[in-house]
Order: structure tokens, then C-alpha cells, then sequence
């Protein structure tokens, strides 16, 4: 596959979704790439698409795309406009490959919002294997931009340790 980075030129973008997760936590099977960029952006983003050859096949429900890249490869293009988006595609973590991946409170965010069984136990896995240091910036993240989420947060964490087996 193409780069990402060398494909999407025009516009700030962070891979998010499955793929993303492969840094937080123990590697789960996905058969395609997500992406998120800012709605405005959109325009940008869809044409450096069309320019590599990539084809649009479907609308996504939550806001954004789905395209089919030049080698077969599927990829999801989420737009947000919130808050939160325009800091974590600032600020993302990068893979060993150097893709920019959202980093994990936005990722935590996003999956709390999304609210879907597979979201749920990412997060879960996520939080249970996270630093100290990460959980605060986690839940200062949820509490800004999520605030009705906080108790499921913690729900989350004590399960996710408690997988891990290291407790509450």
C-alpha cells in the first residue's frame, strides 16, 4: 500500500479506529484503515484521494466516507467537527511505521461515543493496560468533552485492569 502520508497531503489526518488501537493494546483483526479529519477539510482530503487513484464506494452513518485505494486497500474517512478534533490531530502518537495515530484519550473519546460492543471492550483493554499518567489524561479528556461518560470510564478501567489481572 501507498503511504498514507504520501496519498493525503493536503490536510492534518490521524488513523484511528482498529489500526489505532494496535498501540495501545494487543493487536485485534481489522479489514480496513479509518481515518479522521476535520469536516472543513474535507474537500482537500477527498481530492488527494481521487488523485492517487482511490474511489469513494459508500457513505459512512457517523459523518464521513468509504473508499477502495489504488491497491485494493479499504479506507474510512470520518469528518468531525468537535471540539477535541483540531488538538488531537495536532498532538498524535506515531506508529513504528510512522503513521500519525490519535492519541489514546481522543481515541477514548471517540470509541465512549461511538458506544458500540467492540468500541466498549477497546476500551476496556486500553485503559486496563494504561499508565497512571495516561488515565489522567484520559478522564481529564472525558470529563471536558464527555462528562456523561465518566462513570462508564470507570467501569471500564477496573474491568480492563481487572482482565489484565492487576486489579482495581
Amino acid at each position: 500500500m501507498a503511504s498514507l502520508q504520501t496519498i493525503l497531503k493536503s490536510a492534518p489526518f490521524v488513523v484511528v479506529g482498529g489500526v489505532a488501537t494496535r498501540l495501545y493494546m494487543p493487536e485485534r483483526m481489522t479489514l480496513d484503515i479509518d481515518i479522521l479529519v476535520k469536516t472543513e477539510d474535507r474537500p482537500v482530503v477527498y481530492q488527494d484521494l481521487n488523485c492517487a487513484g482511490a474511489v469513494q464506494v459508500g457513505v459512512l452513518s457517523i459523518g464521513g466516507s468509504q473508499w477502495r485505494l489504488a491497491e485494493g486497500e479499504n479506507l474510512d474517512v470520518l469528518e468531525a467537527d468537535d471540539d477535541w478534533v483540531e488538538t488531537a490531530l495536532a498532538h498524535p502518537n506515531y506508529s513504528p511505521d510512522g503513521l500519525p495515530i490519535i492519541a489514546l484519550p481522543y481515541l477514548v473519546l471517540m470509541k465512549l461515543a461511538a458506544s458500540r460492543v467492540q468500541d466498549l471492550a477497546d476500551v476496556s483493554r486500553m485503559v486496563g493496560l494504561a499508565a497512571e499518567d495516561e488515565l489522567i489524561a484520559i478522564r481529564e479528556a472525558v470529563n471536558l468533552y464527555l462528562p456523561t461518560a465518566g462513570e462508564d470510564l470507570e467501569s471500564l478501567i477496573l474491568l480492563g485492569k481487572l482482565e489484565i489481572g492487576a486489579g482495581g
